[in-house]
């Protein structure tokens, strides 16, 4: 990759607002970059983040993201569609747009990947190179961001993709933990567990994520023109250490566990889409899935990583669901 301008380090933030995007462009901001961010209400969004310098637009506009990317170094494609409402037809124009921006600027591209581009065929260990065989329709269009990602690279563009699991951490509202696991604003009564005990989960704490794009981004120059790593996270080993660290985190050591509903899923999936797509990715919960790391600790040397109850509870914290910290002073184990 081409070296990184050290002096004069701009990034663009698409999706800003958002749990990744904005836990990477503070990141940027504490490490000397300028951080320009687009956003289609700017004038609100600099009341929430003054730091950063806003810019008037939307990423669904070629014109909006080309002029916002002027002079940057790196483009940090962290948007989705406002309430992800028509997912499926926005991504891959507002991805064309950011491909096109980077051509014209010569920014590098960092795009946080999912494990969704995975069948059940590339699991239990998903690894990089394991073959792109999605299960479900939303796997199918992030394997194609991916392709095109690297057609784009073939063309000269530098790309990042940093995969984990499934996220969670203060910020990250979209997401299993905070949707499935708990309920926000309120004390824990229950945990709700989609999977079930035996059955080995990956999850990936919010600021880990941030920070390894980061330091990837920041060594740019030993990396390939497409380049793609795999965090290891927090692996739940058998579907039972996030209950435990949810547990001791609250100081509930009995804190009771519910299955989470998926016959009202299967019920309402005939008539709402996204329970449809959730229904369909069922299977992340009822095959075992592990993430080996090899290839980012050779670039990294280590992983950013928090121990477990710390991250439990800080997410816990900014949900609405933790007033103290007990459990942080009995200590606990880590992931």
């Amino acid at each position: 990759m081409t070296e990184m301008q050290q002096k004069t380090r701009r990034a663009l933030v698409l999706g800003a607002t958002g749990g990744i995007g904005s836990a990477v462009a503070r990141g940027l901001k504490r490490r000397g970059w300028q951080v320009r961010a687009l956003n289609r209400n700017a004038a609100t969004a600099v009341q929430t983040e003054p730091a950063f310098d806003w810019r008037q637009g939307d990423a669904m506009n070629a014109s909006d993201v080309r002029t916002a990317a002027e002079g940057v170094d790196l483009i940090v494609h962290a948007v989705n569609p406002p309430g992800y409402r028509n997912w499926g037809t926005l991504v891959l124009p507002m991805l064309d747009n950011t491909i096109a921006a980077a051509k014209a600027t010569g920014a590098l591209i960092l795009l946080p990947g999912t494990i969704y581009n995975f069948g059940r065929d590339a699991f239990p260990v998903l690894t990089e190179d394991a073959p792109q065989n999605p299960d479900t329709d939303k796997g199918q269009i992030r394997k194609e961001m991916e392709r095109r990602l690297k057609d784009a690279s073939e063309a000269g563009v530098d790309v990042v993709i940093v995969r984990a699991g499934d996220f969670f951490g203060p910020g990250a509202a979209n997401n299993w933990f905070s949707q499935g696991l708990v309920k926000p604003g309120k004390q824990l009564g229950a945990i709700s567990y989609p999977g079930r005990e035996g059955i080995g989960h990956q999850w990936a704490y919010l600021p880990d994520v941030a920070e390894t794009m980061i330091r990837l981004v920041e060594r740019a120059e030993d990396l390939p023109l497409f380049a793609v790593y795999h965090m290891r996270g927090f692996l739940d080993r058998n579907g039972t250490e996030m209950i435990a660290a949810i547990r001791r985190v609250v100081g509930k050591p009995a804190l009771p566990v519910r299955a989470f509903p998926w016959w009202l899923i299967d019920l309402a999936s005939p008539f709402v889409p996204l329970f449809r797509e959730l229904r369909k990715m069922r299977y992340l919960w009822r095959e075992p899935l592990r993430m080996p790391n090899e290839r980012l600790l050779a670039v990294l040397g280590e992983e950013p990583h928090t121990p477990i109850d710390e991250a439990v509870a800080t997410t816990l914290r900014g949900l609405g669901c933790l007033n103290d910290r007990p459990a942080l002073l009995q200590g606990g184990a880590a992931g």
